[in-house]
């Protein structure tokens, strides 16, 4: 582990980055807060779109779906027209709609009040969601839960976390999609990194994305 190193490297780009990130969290609480359902699912829709795709290809599609009355109404093949941007589309938009079934038009388990329930310790949350919503992994859960602002010390361990992971000689590089053992395993990994070198974990996640894309997103 690189520690030195990525002291040396990071914390500038911390002390850069640290309002803006702070904006950022600050803007994902509120949402976590808002008590509306239809702002909640509009996040978890938006997380089931970005895998094997551009995060801000799957924030366009979200935008479009809501500016037309999509997301929340239409059928799977209406939203599937959205999705053209983002990989897999018939398959995301088929989840979209299971999901609103399972959590938003359920008269007995609804997004509000798994927010409200799991606030204070999101881990059973997080096994819920993966359990529960298809589409979602680990990485897509903890998404969902970071930007509703309840994911506390939780790593979102997409392709640009894992790039720095790696060269700080914090985990390999995985090659095939990650078991729930070896995700946490290297979300274990992370936190020890983040304490080590004196880093916040969701200010590092937005410092490794910083870092590989040269901005600040969802």
């Amino acid at each position: 582990m690189r520690v030195e190193a990525a002291k040396r490297d990071l914390i500038p780009v911390y002390e850069k980055l640290k309002e803006d990130i702070n904006k950022r969290i600050n803007d994902f609480i509120k949402t976590g807060m808002s008590g509306d359902p239809e702002r909640l699912f509009v996040e978890l829709a938006f997380c089931l779109l970005t895998p094997s795709s551009k995060a801000k290809n799957a924030w366009q599609a979200i935008e479009t779906m809501l500016r037309d009355g999509v997301l929340f109404r239409g059928s799977k093949e209406d939203i599937s027209e959205y999705l053209n941007i983002v990989r897999f589309k018939n398959q995301k938009a088929y989840n979209i709609v299971l999901a609103r079934e399972k959590i938003l038009f359920n008269n007995k388990v609804s997004i509000v009040g798994l927010v409200n329930k799991n606030r204070g310790n999101p881990y059973p949350f997080r096994e819920w969601l993966v359990k529960n919503i298809r589409g979602f992994g680990y990485k897509e859960a903890t998404h969902f839960l970071r930007n509703i602002g309840i994911s506390k010390d939780m790593c979102i361990l997409d392709r640009h976390i894992l790039r720095n992971l790696a060269y700080y000689e914090v985990a390999e590089l995985p090659k095939y999609t990650m078991s729930r053992k070896n995700y946490l395993l290297t979300e274990s990994k992370m936190q020890d990194f983040a304490r080590n070198i004196g880093i916040d974990i969701l200010y590092l996640d937005f410092i490794f994305w910083y870092r590989e894309t040269g901005e600040i997103f969802k």
